[in-house]
């Protein structure tokens, strides 16, 4: 277990340390070849337009983890939550407490903004991460598949003709 582990928002000057960050565990994924992600991609989306935040696990000083997040939203619940993108710790932080610390950091900001959940997908090859989401009481969400549209797919669906919907110059009313 680290004695000294604690917690700090990254800020923009960190863009280049998110980015390492987010390769290490592209690597450990076996997905680097999909990481487009720039420093200045990170500074524009994460510090200018604040879509993501990004919280630091740090051993005497260091950044040994991290945790990328956002907030979504639960129709159900009527409250908004915190979805983890990514969390990541460095191999020789591992096994020592580091990301059990950095979710319960996360649950914490989470009950501090009073969101009703925190939620994150997991690879289903990641047995290690299996076991130890489990270990904490996190519930797999078995009767639930994630879909994603990326790339040409998306800008395609986006730019396709809505044949439902009425011509216009903009198919979303703004509310009054």
């Amino acid at each position: 277990m680290l004695n000294q582990l604690t917690f700090r928002y990254a800020e923009e000057k960190d863009a280049p340390l998110v980015l390492d960050f987010i390769k290490g565990l592209a690597a450990y994924e076996k997905m680097s070849d999909q990481v487009i992600a720039t420093e200045g991609l990170l500074r524009d989306e994460l510090f200018a337009k604040k879509k993501a935040e990004v919280i630091f696990a740090l051993a005497d000083g260091k950044e040994v983890g991290f945790a990328l997040f956002f907030h979504n939203f639960s129709t159900f619940l009527g409250r908004a939550g915190l979805y983890l993108e990514d969390l990541f710790v460095l191999p020789a932080y591992r096994g020592r407490g580091c990301g059990k610390a950095l979710l319960q950091e996360l649950a914490h900001v989470a009950v501090e903004r009073g969101c009703a959940r925190l939620e994150w997908s997991c690879l289903d090859w990641n047995q290690p991460s299996i076991d130890f989401y489990l270990s904490l009481g996190a519930e797999p969400m078995r009767d639930w598949t994630v879909y994603r549209l990326i790339g040409d797919t998306l800008t395609g669906l986006a730019s396709a003709p809505n044949t439902n919907a009425p011509p216009a110059e903009k198919s979303i009313i703004p509310a009054k």
